[in-house]
Parts: structure tokens; C-alpha cells; sequence
């Protein structure tokens, strides 16, 4: 649901941009399109988000929009071939049309083998052309340090990857999760279980060179059945809209902390006795922090503030929210468009 409700808010946006000559959508671990329950997987949810309410993409596309479907499994790839044909038939069919607009192939390599081809690689290096990446890995032995360093290099281009976190800090010290994540780099010892994928994207997030203007944050994931075992998304963009409409659904899905489909940081539970749905921990430590800073002079613009509180998980209408608050107290005022700066009176 929460990748399929980015890739919906990601669409638009980069469908309505007169930047973009081109939108190219990547699912390199796509499966074989439908489960044995018959529910759609990943390749169908991005086409049908890609259609819009009432089609109202598809409609009014102007731009070329490309997917490219990968599934390593012979297999699985030919169901995957074959469900996607039926989709796009019936799609036709039930809106009484002769072609879809949307271009597709369905690929049948190792995901090493197809992140490496040359041809996709020019596609990820133009920036004349919009980019969206899945990586549905299988447990976490595909996205290393190296294919993430490539991914944050590429311009224009947003990706979200799923990782098993649980099983790195399991196996930790076993050579098959070391040769792809250093968990040196990791204090598990001193984190919660639930906070683990925390910490493995912030392992993530280091990796990005400091000088380097790029957004990343992430979404824990526990199954109800099996509460020891966590996964979780990590979603990526050098934009700061990407990442807000990110932290939208973020914060849509878990709204007091916007980074789990549980109670991460052991708030009062909905309907116990000390609940209070104004006492948010996280956004009252980042809105504290947002306020001495700008009363400090350290944030004096918006631009600055608002990048502050995407990089701190946060909404950027929690720091515009703040601002107002402390223009009405007249502890600050604006002067031009976007600066501020602590009032005299």
C-alpha cells in the first residue's frame, strides 16, 4: 500500500513537469504479477495507480511513460509476461480503447545483470528523463553499499527498496549478510528490536557524502502474526517534493511518528488510559529544535527550515506551522519573501 500510494503521489508530479521528455518506471524484482490469491502484485499496482482516478493519466498523458518489469525466475517472469498482457487486454477492453498509451516489456535477468546494462544506465544518467525505481529485493542481499551509492548518483531519479531488517541484525556476524551490509557500523546492542530498521537506514544515510543535497527516509514494518520480525522501506530522492510527498503517506499511515505500522517510540497506544493525541514526542523534539534555531538566527529562511524538518522525518508544514506561531507571538518577523529573523520588540 505504501509504495503504491508514493508511486501514486510521485506520477504526477513528474507527469505535469515541463523538465521531464520521458518518465521511466522500474520494478527489477516484479514476481509474477498476482499472488496465489489472485492479488495484484507490484507490476499491476503501478499500472493501475498509473492510470489515475477515471484515467485521468492516461487520458491527458502528454509524455512518454516507459515500464520495464524484471523477475530473475524463468518461471515466475512468464506468469509475470502473461498477467501483465491480460491486464493491459482487459483494461482495454472494459474503457473500449485500441492501445495503451503506456509502453512495457517484461525482462527475465539477475538483477546484477540488468542494473549494469549499459542501456539502462544512460537512461538513469539523463536528466532529461524521470525516473522511478522499485527494488522488491529478496531479504536485503541485493541493495549493498555500492548499488545505493549508485543510486543516489543518478539524476532525477527517486527509488524506495524494500530490506528484511531483522535478519541483519540475526545474523549479523555471519559472512553473508557482512559481505553486504557492514553491521560494524551498527550498535545493535543498544537498540530496540523496533527500532532496528531505524538504524539500518540511518546506516543508509551516512553513506551519503555530506556535501551531497539528498533526502532519504524510511517506513518499519511488523507482522502482526510474527511481532519479533521487522522489515521495513527506505525511499530516497534529491528532491525535496519527492520526499514530501513521501512523508505525506509516511505520515498518513502512522500519525505519530510518520516511520512505522506500530508504535515505535512506545507512545500511550490509542484508547489506553494516557493517550493524548496532542503529546507527539517526535514532532514536539523537531518543533523545539526548529524553534531555537530560527530564534538563533541558524534558520532564517524557509527554504533552510523546511529542508530541516524533511531531514528530521517531519512534514515541512510543521516548520511553517511554527513560524506562525512565533509571528503571532511577535517573537520573530518577515522581511522579504522567505527570511526571517528574531524581532526587537
Amino acid at each position: 500500500n505504501i509504495f503504491g500510494e508514493c508511486f501514486e503521489e510521485w506520477l504526477p508530479v513528474f507527469l505535469h513537469s515541463p523538465w521531464f521528455k520521458k518518465l521511466y518506471i522500474f520494478d527489477f524484482f516484479a514476481g509474477s504479477g498476482k499472488d496465489l490469491e489472485n492479488t495484484s502484485g507490484s507490476p499491476l499496482v503501478l499500472l493501475d495507480k498509473a492510470k489515475g482516478n477515471n484515467r485521468k493519466y492516461c487520458i491527458n498523458a502528454k509524455k512518454e511513460i516507459k515500464f520495464l518489469f524484471n523477475e530473475g525466475k524463468q518461471k515466475k517472469s512468464e506468469e509475470l509476461r502473461q498477467n501483465v498482457a491480460e491486464y493491459i487486454e482487459k483494461c482495454k477492453q472494459a474503457n473500449n480503447c485500441d492501445n495503451c498509451i503506456y509502453q512495457y516489456r517484461v525482462e527475465n535477468y539477475s538483477f546484477q545483470e540488468i542494473f549494469s546494462n549499459v542501456s539502462l544506465i544512460n537512461i538513469f544518467n539523463n536528466k532529461e528523463f524521470g525516473k522511478f525505481i522499485l527494488l522488491d529485493q529478496y531479504g536485503f542481499s541485493q541493495i549493498d553499499e555500492q548499488i545505493f551509492r549508485k543510486l543516489i548518483s543518478y539524476p532525477r531519479t527517486d527509488f524506495i527498496f524494500f530490506i528484511s531488517t531483522s535478519f541483519i541484525s540475526r545474523f549479523r556476524e555471519h559472512p553473508n549478510t557482512t559481505k553486504y551490509i557492514d553491521t560494524s557500523k551498527i550498535n545493535f546492542d543498544e537498540i530496540r528490536p523496533n527500532e532496528i530498521h531505524r538504524a539500518v537506514a540511518n546506516y543508509f544515510r551516512d553513506l551519503i557524502p555530506e556535501d551531497k543535497d539528498y533526502y532519504l527516509h524510511h517506513f518499519s514494518i511488523r507482522k502482526e502474526e510474527k511481532k519479533g520480525n521487522y522489515y521495513g522501506l527506505i525511499f530516497g530522492t534529491g528532491h525535496t517534493l519527492g520526499m514530501e510527498k513521501f512523508l505525506k503517506v509516511c505520515w498518513t499511515h502512522d500519525p505519530f511518528s510518520g516511520e512505522a505500522n506500530y508504535n515505535i517510540d512506545n507512545n500511550f497506544d490509542e484508547g489506553t488510559l494516557f493517550f493524548d493525541p496532542e503529546n507527539n514526542v517526535k514532532k514536539n523534539i523537531v518543533s523545539n529544535d526548529i524553534k531555537q534555531l530560527i530564534l538563533s538566527g541558524k534558520i532564517s529562511d524557509n527554504t533552510t527550515g523546511m529542508k530541516y524538518a524533511i531531514n528530521k522525518g517531519c512534514e515541512p508544514k510543521l516548520f511553517t506551522e511554527i513560524v506562525k506561531k512565533l509571528e503571532m507571538e511577535k517573537q520573530i518577523e518577515c522581511y522579504g519573501d522567505v527570511n526571517y529573523k528574531s524581532s526587537d520588540i
